[in-house]
């Protein structure tokens, strides 16, 4: 069994944490806060202790004011650290628009948030035993276009072109467990299946029998900047070498059994309702 320290206890280090808690691993995890079973980020004694025990150290905090946080506070010191093992969840978005081609880890790293291209290249360069996940759009329980739909807040937008990557969040887990065993360096973890936004949407639709969202296009759909982003672009992401050499595959290929595998209860109200604008 191993000691781990997470940076950021977010959706997917979250549930990262319970599968190696399952385990018997020991799990320690920053928040801001220090809320109940975490340490402050910002507790220094508190937090430089654990990475002297740590047997892995992973950080899944996004950049943010154009640096990385864990890096600028502690990075000297997870550099020097005895761990045997360091991951940071990226993003696929550091790849950038590809025009709907299949981006692999050696596609040259072009994504419009800088900081986050720097910050993935950052811990890449931090030590030699670091791996990079770099995640495209995560799902699962609580968090998915099912969530989306019975909240009214799921659209269709007309960019008949766009394809997206997405990942069920038990991947993410499985794909850093696995590199454990494996060697080094960047791993893309995504599903088997990229496809238009609008096919997830009009499938979680038929899941909920509920009303599809009209056709629109971005200006009439009025989201916000960040959603608009999202449509900014338009790639697919392997996942080949996360399985030839972590010997990882996703237990959800595609977002039919991701989405099968979610509860699908709706309030009453929500079912069918008119879908509205973000």
């Amino acid at each position: 069994m191993g000691q781990m320290l997470i940076f950021g206890m977010g959706y997917a280090a979250s549930h990262l944490a319970e599968r190696l808690r399952a385990r018997g691993w020991e799990v320690t995890g920053t928040t801001q806060d220090g809320r109940e079973g975490s340490i402050a980020f910002a507790d220094e004694p508190a937090v430089l202790a654990e990475l002297r025990s740590a047997t892995h150290i992973l950080s899944s905090v996004p950049p943010a004011e154009g640096n990385d946080p864990v890096l600028a506070r502690y990075g000297e010191a997870i550099a020097l650290a005895p761990a045997g093992w360091v991951g940071y969840l990226s993003s696929t978005g550091v790849y950038g628009d590809a025009g709907g081609a299949w981006v692999d880890e050696s596609a040259p790293i072009k994504g419009r948030r800088l900081d986050r291209n720097a910050a993935d290249a950052a811990w890449a360069a931090l030590r030699g035993d670091v791996r990079i996940f770099r995640l495209p759009g995560i799902y699962g329980p609580g968090r998915s276009i099912l969530d989306r739909i019975s909240e009214g807040r799921a659209h269709r937008i007309d960019l008949p072109e766009q394809v997206f990557s997405r990942v069920h969040v038990d991947d993410i887990a499985g794909g850093v467990m696995a590199s454990f065993r494996g060697p080094a360096g960047v791993y893309n973890l995504a599903d088997d299946a990229p496809c238009h936004q609008n096919e997830l949407v009009e499938w979680g639709c038929a899941m909920l029998c509920a009303a599809l969202p009209p056709l629109q296009s971005l200006e009439e759909a009025g989201l916000s900047p960040a959603a608009r982003a999202f449509y900014a672009e338009n790639r697919r992401v392997a996942n080949g070498k996360a399985k030839r050499l972590l010997g990882w595959s996703p237990g959800y290929p595609s977002f039919r059994e991701g989405l099968a595998s979610l509860p699908t209860t709706v309030a009453p109200a929500k079912a069918g309702a008119a879908i509205g604008v973000e």
